[in-house]
């Protein structure tokens, strides 16, 4: 993977990963271009996560309907808040069962992005046909949905992650874990809207799980041979972010600084690198107990690309 890899609408590819467990990856991964997937019962489909905007959402669903021959689309999840993952929600059949975590759903319902996207990002995306849509279902800590005898777990980790409403989907039997952005695998995480501290716990939860498969929020496919080394990555560079961030408010340094000012070593070549801006803001507004301005993280993250962040919708 990476920034010279297919990407754009047509790349995209649907896996069957297991018998009527399916997962739909779109390279490169990068911003807005996230995984979804599904899984199939004799009652009907799970949808997990839909796309950013309609061409892609709509991809999507046609190419699970063309794999699931038109099985009923029962119940959907959205693994968290974010639009790469949530804002082609509104494209699914009326009568689906969104489900989300609380918190998430509360995010969702009041994303100023979905409304007006602002300037970070170019070309700047369009969602195209689609309205907000929120889950009409919601969950705390766990939620199991049965699709005839397939049993998919729904959990939530107890704590704020990559954002405060991460879901992850678990099918016990079949050991298929869709982690939502949990794991960005091949390209640097974001935490921005949740906690870097959290990120890192998040790991051994993960890791409990003893998954054989792994669909990520973004970057491909990988089984349990590729699990410790997937996670350990993410794992020093959540130190790396922490780290480098108590380094820096010690200096009394803004987080833009500390970022432009940082050597992210075996990290500089992941894609969407600027993101250490993002996480380094997130980071600081934790250990000075402030708020983070998303706006400012935003602006400061564009700096440091030294221009808009890249989009390939």
């Amino acid at each position: 993977m990476g920034s010279n890899a297919p990407a754009g609408p047509e790349a995209a590819t649907l896996t069957e990963i297991v018998e009527g467990v399916y997962a739909w990856v779109q390279p490169d991964g990068t911003w807005w271009v996230n995984n979804a997937g599904a899984v199939a019962g004799e009652d009907g489909l799970l949808v997990v996560d839909t796309c950013a905007t309609e061409a892609r959402t709509r991809r999507f669903l046609g190419a699970l309907a063309r794999a699931a021959g038109d099985a009923p689309v029962r119940w959907a999840v959205n693994t968290h808040q974010h639009g790469d993952h949530t804002y082609g929600n509104s494209l699914l059949p009326d009568s689906t069962a969104l489900i989300g975590q609380a918190a998430m759903r509360e995010a969702l319902l009041h994303d100023p992005i979905f409304d007006a996207c602002p300037p970070f990002w170019s070309p700047a995306p369009d969602w195209g046909g689609v309205s907000r849509r929120a889950p009409s279902v919601v969950l705390d800590r766990e939620l199991t949905v049965y699709t005839g005898r397939r049993r998919v777990d729904l959990l939530h980790p107890g704590y704020t992650a990559h954002t405060p409403g991460d879901v992850v989907a678990w099918l016990p039997e079949e050991r298929v874990l869709y982690t939502g952005d949990l794991v960005f695998h091949g390209l640097t995480p974001l935490v921005f809207m949740g906690s870097v501290e959290g990120a890192l716990r998040s790991l051994e939860w993960l890791h409990a799980f003893a998954p054989d498969h792994v669909v990520p929020g973004h970057g491909p496919l990988f089984g349990a041979a590729e699990l410790d080394a997937v996670l350990g990555a993410h794992e020093r560079y959540y130190r790396f972010v922490l780290e480098t961030a108590r380094a820096g408010v010690a200096r009394g340094s803004t987080p833009l600084e500390t970022a432009l000012a940082c050597d992210l070593g075996e990290f500089r070549d992941w894609d969407d690198a600027e993101r250490i801006a993002l996480n380094l803001h997130r980071a600081h507004a934790d250990l000075t107990g402030t708020a983070m301005d998303l706006t400012t993280a935003l602006s400061d993250a564009v700096e440091w690309n030294g221009g808009p962040l890249p989009t390939r919708l």
